[in-house]
């Protein structure tokens, strides 16, 4: 089934303006490239377009709300840039299984404002010494001595 009728059938006699998930997994999308999704789909948050034979992403709409995108087992190998313009809210991105050969194709997603960015564990580390409070001196009669149950 080709794209623009997979979105018909998921649209279920609603409009575009209220559908927040659409899920077009396993269709067709003709030429590599996006088909009948466009900019009336403002309130989309989650998409999934998994093994569609998507090549490019230059035909994807705005989608303001969009947090959830999921492209796995596709034929993408760059232009990602175009998700940092067209999806600036998107906090989970999957592209397990497509042509992506280096890490440089998708360093195009990384903000440019790396201000409020914290390394993984970094903050915990920070909470758990102050928790600690401070280290206490061991007396030498405590050194090498264990007590005896």
């Amino acid at each position: 089934m080709e794209m623009k009728k997979k979105i018909n059938l998921e649209l279920r006699n609603r409009a575009p303006e209220e559908v927040t998930e659409l899920v077009l997994d396993n269709c067709l999308c003709v030429n590599g490239e996006i088909e009948g999704l466009n900019d009336t789909f403002k309130e989309l948050e989650f998409l999934s377009m998994a093994n569609v034979e998507l090549s490019s992403l230059a035909r994807l709409p705005s989608l303001n709300k969009l947090r959830k995108l999921e492209l796995s087992d596709n034929i993408i190998s760059g232009g990602l840039e175009v998700l940092a313009e067209k999806c600036p809210n998107l906090t989970y991105l999957n592209l397990s299984g497509n042509k992506i050969k280096d890490l440089s194709t998708v360093e195009a997603l990384d903000e440019e404002d790396d201000d409020d960015y914290v390394e993984e564990g970094e903050e915990e580390e920070e909470e758990e010494e102050s928790l600690r409070g401070e280290k206490r001196k061991r007396d030498a009669e405590d050194d090498g001595e264990e007590e005896d149950d």
